[in-house]
């Protein structure tokens, strides 16, 4: 048995890249920033980022496109894969990518407020309704996730 996956919570540098493959199937990439914070030997903080390529594909890549600006802070799990490229300066470099991900924004909302993801995240189909159901989930029903309920 194996295992690839990889969770991260950050904020976006950018607004999604929503394109389209030649058979018509979207594709968005979200570049996403991790901080750590740690004390250095000598007892001062230090502030490191670490950026990932976050990969989502069809109507997860058309909804984050739609919902997701720079500076949101997301929650993103994945197959994590490093991919190597030659740079501008013929350098090679090494990118981590997190792909096939199910992303969940982690932005507060006012309650009453559209726009949430609901329970399933960008990545999940929309929720059975009954017929005759209004298509927009009354605010009740769209829990805002808060980001100390994380359990990590």
């Amino acid at each position: 048995m194996t295992l690839n996956k990889m969770m991260i919570i950050g904020n976006l540098g950018a607004d999604p890249e929503l394109r389209y493959t030649p058979g018509g199937k979207a594709v968005a990439e979200l570049r996403v920033a991790v901080n750590d914070r740690s004390k250095g030997p000598d007892g001062e903080w230090q502030e490191e980022t670490q950026w990932f390529r976050v990969e989502l594909w069809e109507q997860a890549a058309e909804r984050a496109a739609e919902r997701l600006r720079k500076g949101h802070k997301v929650f993103a799990e994945g197959a994590l894969r490093a991919r190597e490229w030659e740079g501008k300066d013929g350098q090679k470099r090494t990118s981590l990518e997190i792909r096939f991900a199910r992303v969940q924004s982690l932005e507060r909302r006012e309650p009453g407020e559209g726009g949430g993801f609901g329970e399933g995240g960008m990545d999940a189909p929309p929720a059975a309704r009954p017929r005759g159901a209004d298509a927009k989930p009354a605010a009740a029903e769209v829990e805002a996730i808060d980001v100390d309920d994380i359990p990590f």
